[in-house]
Order: C-alpha cells, then structure tokens, then sequence
C-alpha cells in the first residue's frame, strides 16, 4: 500500500514553503499555540485509521497531543467510520492522503481530481467538514497535482523526518529514527497502519517533551498563517 520509497518527488511544481516562512509572511494571532515563540514539531499519521488507531487516540488523548491524520480513503475511511469521527471529535486535524493511494503524478488530471475529491466527500459526510491538508502518496506532487489541490481548497503537506515504519516492526527503531530527525518546526511522517509504529508513539512523546517540543497540528504549526490551497508545505 505505501510504498517503500518515500520520495520527495517535486519535478515541476512550485516552490516549497517552510513553516517559518509562512509565518513571518502572516499577521495576526496565532492562537493558542504561537510557535513563533516556542518549540513546535507536528506529528502526522498516514494511510489510516486502521485497527491500531483507536489505541493511538488513547495515548494522544492521554498525553494531550494533538495530531494530523492524512486518512486514505478506500477500505480505510470506509472501514472505520466512527474512528475517523472520533479523530475529529477529539480535536485532531483530519487530512486527505487520496481514496487508493496511486501516485498522483503517474495518473491522467481527472484521476487526480477523483483521488481527491472522493476522499473529501467522505470525510465530510463523516466529519461535517472537508479538509484543507492533503499529503500526496509518497510526496510525489508537480504543476498539475497543486492546480487540482488548489481548485478543491487542499493545501500540500509534506514532512521533514520519516521513521520508514513501513520497512520494521522494531518500535525501538521507529522511536530512535524519529528523535534523530527532530527539529525545530519539523513534521514527523509516521503510519499508525504498521504493527511497530503505535507502540513507539508513548516514547516519541515523552522524549519530545523532555527535550521542550510542543507538539501542535500542522495548521497551528504555520499560524497565524493560513495554509494556502495548492501550496507545498515542507520544513
């Protein structure tokens, strides 16, 4: 399903924009959360929910972090349907990774459109609300893929540390991983579809805190600007 090779595969698309740089470029209040006076990293789960992601929700809620899940969209969203409206429900920011997870840059513009539309309408009819963030399989985004999110109101997200859960069931692997690629405004990419990953989450967490990371969703990671439909996020 997701495949081995995590690209960055941005050939002919617009600029990336970090997350410092969007906020300087905006005005306003942050809310809550300002992350341009403290330490922020978000955390995003890809391809879920799956059967993993309630116990996933516990910890979240437990630990009081917030999240980014980029749902997928065929035998996911419509597999577990009170997962999803529990994701919102619990504050978490409720994204679209496409309805089958197809490179959106190998496939013909109406293609595109449908991976992506069809995953909006069933969030909404979920959630009450269609997402904003998208995060296109395996990063891979061009010219035409920001023309389509633009036109359906998503903005591009992309990531600055993967653990590559998909390639282990080592949690203590998935863990170190993470840590190593933290950073300031980083956005860490992890599948709470995987057997290893969920329980290396407590660890991530608590090591993240230690080390004085608050942990936000993505679009209070770039407050007080608002993402812009069509634009790649990247750290």
């Amino acid at each position: 399903m997701v495949a081995a090779s995590l690209l960055l595969g941005l050939s002919g698309c617009a600029d990336r924009v970090a997350p410092a740089d969007a906020r300087s470029d905006a005005k306003g209040e942050a809310g809550p959360v300002d992350c341009r006076k403290l330490t922020c990293i978000a955390l995003t789960f890809d391809a879920g929910p799956g059967k993993d992601t309630p116990r996933l929700l516990d910890i979240l809620k437990e630990e009081k972090v917030p999240a980014t899940f980029f749902l997928l969209g065929s035998k996911h969203v419509d597999r577990y349907p009170d997962v999803v409206r529990r994701i919102a429900a619990e504050g978490h920011e409720v994204a679209n990774h496409t309805w089958t997870h197809r490179n959106l840059t190998d496939i013909e513009p109406d293609e595109v459109r449908q991976e992506l539309s069809r995953t909006q309408e069933a969030i909404e009819r979920l959630t009450g609300r269609k997402p904003t963030l998208m995060r296109p399989p395996q990063g891979r985004t061009d010219d035409t893929v920001s023309e389509i999110s633009r036109e359906l109101g998503l903005s591009q997200v992309l990531w600055s540390v993967t653990a590559k859960d998909y390639s282990t069931t080592d949690s203590a692997l998935i863990r170190q991983r993470t840590l190593d690629g933290a950073r300031k405004d980083g956005i860490i990419l992890l599948h709470d579809i995987y057997d290893g990953t969920v329980p290396a989450v407590p660890g991530i967490i608590d090591e993240l805190k230690k080390r004085g990371f608050t942990f936000v969703t993505v679009p209070q990671l770039l407050a007080p600007a608002t993402p812009a439909p069509g634009t790649v996020y990247k750290p």
